[in-house]
């Protein structure tokens, strides 16, 4: 299946979430050009913030494959990603992002990140939700007993 064929599927998948009542948004993650995942927004259906589809889509994608590397794969998404989800991407490590509307477009239906933007350039101290440092000295000996496991799986 080549790029397009595969953000028409993308684009599908989105289009029937909202007629089903929820929003516009749809990812497939392929691999070597099969569909491993494809998943909808889900934020209000499930009551769960994260129920993003390019996070659903992951994290089905990782089962799939039973890996959290996924590298070799490529995201198709409806949507230019919100920051939570280009974040999961980076970390999943997925090679290549398609998308369809872009952030603007998002915003200008009421799907605003500009905002989460803007916080994330911020310090600390400067950000709206109030971020306090707790017991880091005793929260190092986490990182210690990490770096002395000689089993770790490194990610």
């Amino acid at each position: 299946m080549n790029h397009d064929v595969l953000m028409k599927k993308t684009i599908e998948l989105s289009i029937k979430n909202t007629e089903n009542g929820g929003s516009p948004f749809g990812a497939v993650i392929t691999k070597n050009g099969k569909i491993i995942s494809k998943s909808v927004n889900r934020v209000t259906k499930d009551n769960d913030p994260t129920a993003h589809a390019e996070i659903l889509a992951i994290r089905e994608a990782a089962k799939q494959l039973k890996t959290f590397d996924l590298s070799g794969c490529t995201i198709y998404c409806s949507c230019e990603p919100c920051p939570m989800c280009f974040g999961a991407i980076y970390w999943a490590r997925i090679d290549k992002i398609f998308y369809a509307c872009n952030r603007y477009d998002a915003n200008n239906h009421g799907f605003d990140d500009e905002h989460l933007y803007k916080e994330i350039k911020l310090p600390t101290g400067q950000r709206e939700i109030s971020f306090s440092q707790l017991l880091r000295k005793e929260a190092m000996e986490a990182f210690k007993k990490w770096d002395e496991n000689d089993e770790k799986i490194v990610y």
